[in-house]
Order: structure tokens, then C-alpha cells, then sequence
């Protein structure tokens, strides 16, 4: 048998549409819809991605326990 060496140079998305960022969470994205507390960043274009540095605080933010579901509905009225 033949051995060969494969490298493979992956570079992650870092803006993500609204399904992909739903994807990224692991949640539906109806539930996305609802539950996340993260600003979209509109480009000049109109294009409007999520930034998953972004989308990891939050996730890090719920894990912490330092957020509350109230918490995130007031930072989405603002």
C-alpha cells in the first residue's frame, strides 16, 4: 500500500450570513432569530454578515452565566 501526504490550508470565514452564523451556534435559524443578541455588521454594499468573534463572546457569555435571556432582549431593542 502507498502512503501519500495530503496538506490542506483551510481559512475559515470569519463574516457569516444569517444561516451560516445560525450553523455556527448550532441553533435553527428561526431560534437564531429570537435568541441571539449579536449586531449584524451591515457592509457598504447592504450585505449584512454576523462576525463569529463576535458570535463566540456571546456564546461565552452564555456559558459564563453573565448574560440572561432579558439581557439579550434589551441589547436587540437598543
Amino acid at each position: 500500500m502507498t502512503l501519500a501526504t495530503l496538506q490542506l490550508n483551510i481559512i475559515p470565514k470569519r463574516m457569516l450570513t444569517k444561516a451560516e452564523a445560525a450553523h455556527h451556534c448550532g441553533r435553527p435559524i428561526r431560534r437564531f432569530e429570537t435568541e441571539c443578541a449579536v449586531t449584524p455588521v451591515r457592509f457598504p454594499n447592504g450585505d449584512i454578515r454576523y462576525d463569529v468573534k463576535d458570535l463566540d463572546a456571546w456564546i461565552d457569555r452564555i456559558k459564563d452565566g453573565s448574560t440572561t435571556e432579558a439581557d439579550d432582549i434589551v441589547a436587540r431593542l437598543k
